[in-house]
């Protein structure tokens, strides 16, 4: 995933807003299935993108980011299985290395920077 448009936002009044459209539009690419909790896979709904916080070095923009997503728990797929595929709410942090020449993403959980 390439975020060209948050990198060119960034140090501007504008770059949360950018960078949650931005996620936003890509919501198919992020690292969501491997955050689900409550469920077992994620539903094709959108997401909801929360800046956590922000910071760069000169390699990197280093983002973190809470996302509300919907996720479904799939049944047996019978005809008489009960199981309502009902949407659930899921959350997830995720910390976003936005490379500062190319754009390119690198996601990694909080758990992978020590937090």
């Amino acid at each position: 995933m390439r975020l060209p448009e948050s990198l060119r936002a960034w140090g501007t009044a504008d770059f949360a807003a950018v960078l949650k459209r931005e996620l936003s539009q890509h919501a198919d690419e992020l690292p969501l299935q491997r955050a689900l909790v409550g469920t077992s896979s994620v539903a094709d709904e959108p997401v909801t993108v929360v800046l956590l916080a922000a910071q760069a070095d000169a390699a990197c923009i280093h983002v973190k980011v809470g996302i509300f997503f919907s996720g479904i728990l799939g049944g047996c797929s019978c005809a008489d299985d009960p199981t309502p595929v009902e949407p659930q709410t899921e959350y997830c942090e995720l910390v976003i290395e936005i490379d500062r020449e190319s754009g390119e993403v690198n996601f990694l959980t909080p758990a992978d920077v020590g937090e």
